[in-house]
């Protein structure tokens, strides 16, 4: 029957969401399906009005409805600060915490000799052209402590060096974390950036 085609399609395309392998996408449609009305039906009308308004602000990266995104137009959050990030689940990320009150940057990757990645394929060449044209005064490099990360990171230095000043997040022990449950890079990365009491 067409229709179990349909449910087996719809659990594979799930499966392939991350976080979810075929069990879990199997239960996922289950429990969406045994809730029609309340679930399925208002996820797929939403699901396809986003797939028709979702865009990529032009400004810096991030996903909404308008083409410069809230955060942009917000000028309150002109205050010279520019947080760099690899992609837009990095900049919610830093959202959640509402520590930020800044704008963003979104680099949609790193730079990888292993992937091919270079430069140009990231936003690399519009933040240094922000940077410019928005005042910037400090540029937050908000990267993963990965081997790419880090080596974008020193090509964004090596980009904007003289032109503003750059910070990068703190690195070391999180908030309730033990030391014998920590990596030795976390040990001493924390090590390294002690502070004074």
């Amino acid at each position: 029957m067409s229709s179990n085609r349909d449910i087996d399609s719809l659990i594979e395309l799930m499966a392939k969401l991350p976080g979810l392998g075929p069990r879990s996408a199997r239960r996922t449609v289950l429990h969406l399906i045994a809730k029609r009305d309340l679930q399925l039906i208002p996820l797929a009308d939403l699901m396809q009005k986003v797939a028709a308004t979702a865009r990529e602000c032009l400004n810096c990266g991030n996903v909404g409805t308008t083409d410069i995104c809230d955060i942009c137009t917000d000028e309150k959050r002109a205050n010279g600060q520019l947080c760099v990030v690899e992609d837009v689940a990095d900049l919610w990320a830093m959202e959640r915490g509402q520590a930020f009150k800044g704008r963003y940057h979104v680099l949609g990757g790193t730079l990888s000799a292993l992937d091919q990645v270079g430069p140009e394929d990231l936003r690399i060449p519009q933040l240094v052209n922000r940077v410019e044209a928005e005042g910037i005064s400090e540029v937050i490099l908000a990267l993963n402590a990965t081997v790419d990360g880090l080596t974008t990171a020193h090509y964004i230095a090596d980009q904007l060096e003289g032109r503003v000043t750059l910070t990068s997040l703190a690195q070391g022990v999180p908030i309730g974390g033990e030391l014998d449950y920590l990596d030795d890079g976390t040990i001493s990365a924390a090590l390294n950036a002690r502070k004074t009491l």
